[in-house]
């Protein structure tokens, strides 16, 4: 079997950039190619195909790297997908489908049956494509959690994986990053750290080079390129550390204010609209940051009800309703559906607390109520006169009572509800619903020439071009099937005796 695991000193640090630039970069070069990663923690998820009639649920990036890979996307890509619920427990999905809780408790000692499904997975892509590019977690080197790991190094031992680590020179740091990710690390584990690759590189190349020139000497293992910063390369992101990053600011056109929910999910939905050259999309955590917005979208969430009261105590759900009421747009999508209608309940404590409930907003005549079986479709339809595709993913109903038919969910004036993650990707129906938003703030616009498809696959190209030209593609396709070097030095102190 042949592999490569992407590693990185931090999350965020680029290992889904360089893991997609890989996917495309070797499919471009006839390699069948496929993306894994063994665990993810992450509410951005999307439905694939898993079965005639059948669904499952994997991270959103491993979707993306399928897409770039060329590759059919597949629960086997991620696994075990963990969604936060909590500051100590996440909602488990197993091969794409629902699968019981974790707490923070069982970290070390309640996943042994996580990591056989996650290996067991691995060795059956491996099987069937000539090249498996895995992606780490978080860091390689969290030597508390090290007994119970099986994304990272767990992962590279039992696959005997090179593996190549990225560091982000942004956030500064780099070299001590590096080379303590390795120096950590227990022997038998350095032994498959392989090189690594410099993030985020802004400036003269030539500045860099004595640092590399130092790190290859102190610890044997070569650099095997500098990505350099690019504007263009957010894309799908598996978390919300870089929301402040998903923003388009111009100063003409509509204004959008995405609310920020502390447990926000399927943030992806708001993609579609950052690319429209005359919206200014911004995120907002307070009723002053919905002054002057045109539309104010309310996105997917992993707790109802936990973000309607967080809402609420911010006094957001006040300055939503003033802003519906004064005949400007609303968008709830998902969980933001939910918080838009009347009664929320949860008798079998879905997200939380055993018969829970709230009332929403009100601004809709919709009653959703939680229940342990999940929704798992990839719909398609026609709203507002146009053709409109989605994914759902949710536990429970959405009834709507009285009010307009709208793709997914239902509308009362300018008040928008959908149940239909993605829906704003159709660029047909995203162009008529930003059309009403623009009527009724009484705003002329005319549609956008945006098409997001080829727009995401020109973000996966770019990924590919930056790859190959940066990176030494030769030497790292190599290393997928040579591994590791053999003569490797052990860096002190060598991780935990």
């Amino acid at each position: 079997m042949s592999g490569l695991l992407v590693a990185g000193t931090t999350s965020d640090a680029g290992k889904s950039i360089v893991t997609t630039g890989l996917c495309r970069a070797f499919a471009r070069r006839g390699v069948k190619v496929a993306p894994y990663k063994a665990q993810n923690m992450s509410n951005n998820s999307m439905v694939c195909a898993s079965g005639p009639g059948s669904w499952a649920e994997i991270g959103r990036a491993q979707w993306i790297q399928a897409l770039a890979a060329g590759a059919e996307p597949e629960a086997a890509m991620n696994p075990v997908l963990l969604k936060p619920g909590g500051d100590t427990r996440s909602h488990v999905v197993v091969m794409g489908q629902p699968a019981g809780s974790v707490s923070s408790r069982d970290w070390t000692t309640g996943r042994a049956h996580l990591a056989a499904a996650a290996h067991a997975a691995y060795d059956d892509l491996a099987s069937r494509y000539d090249v498996i590019v895995a992606e780490g977690a978080g860091s390689p080197t969290e030597i508390n959690l090290r007994a119970g790991d099986y994304v990272n190094m767990g992962l590279a031992r039992h696959a005997s994986l090179p593996t190549v680590v990225v560091g982000d020179i942004d956030r500064g740091g780099l070299f001590a990053a590096l080379y303590g990710t390795v120096a950590l690390l227990e022997p038998a584990d350095q032994a498959l750290i392989a090189g690594f690759v410099a993030n985020k590189f802004r400036g003269d190349r030539s500045l860099l080079q004595p640092g590399i020139d130092d790190l290859t000497r102190m610890t044997g293992r070569p650099t095997y390129g500098v990505l350099p910063w690019h504007p263009d390369l957010w894309l799908d992101s598996e978390d919300a550390l870089d929301l402040d990053g998903r923003r388009a600011r111009t100063h003409a056109g509509l204004r959008v204010a995405v609310v920020r929910l502390p447990r926000i999910s399927n943030f992806t939905d708001v993609d579609a609209l950052g690319l429209e050259p005359d919206l200014d999309v911004s995120f907002a955590a307070s009723p002053r940051d919905l002054v002057g917005a045109d539309l104010v979208v309310l996105p997917g969430t992993r707790a109802t009800l936990d973000d309607l009261a967080w809402l609420r105590s911010r006094g957001l759900d006040e300055a939503i309703a003033a802003h519906a009421a004064d005949g400007r747009a609303v968008l709830g999508i998902c969980g933001g559906a939910q918080m838009l209608g009347g009664s929320i309940d949860d008798p079998d404590g879905v997200e939380g607390s055993v018969g829970a409930s709230a009332t929403g907003l009100g601004l809709l005549d919709a009653t959703t109520r939680f229940g342990t079986g999940k929704v798992l479709r990839l719909p398609t339809g026609t709203g507002l006169g146009q053709p409109v595709s989605g994914y759902e993913i949710h536990h429970g109903t959405f009834e709507v009572g009285s009010g307009e038919p709208f793709p997914g969910g239902v509308r009362e004036g300018a008040v928008f509800a959908t149940m239909w993650h993605g829906s704003l990707e159709s660029d047909g129906f995203r162009a008529a619903l930003l059309a009403e938003v623009a009527a009724v703030a009484g705003i002329s616009r005319a549609a956008s020439e945006v098409v997001f498809a080829e727009r995401r696959e020109a973000r996966l190209d770019l990924l590919g071009d930056l790859v190959t030209e940066h990176l030494d593609l030769d030497a790292l396709l190599e290393l997928t099937t040579s591994g590791s070097s053999a003569d490797l030095p052990v860096l002190a102190p060598g991780g935990p005796s």
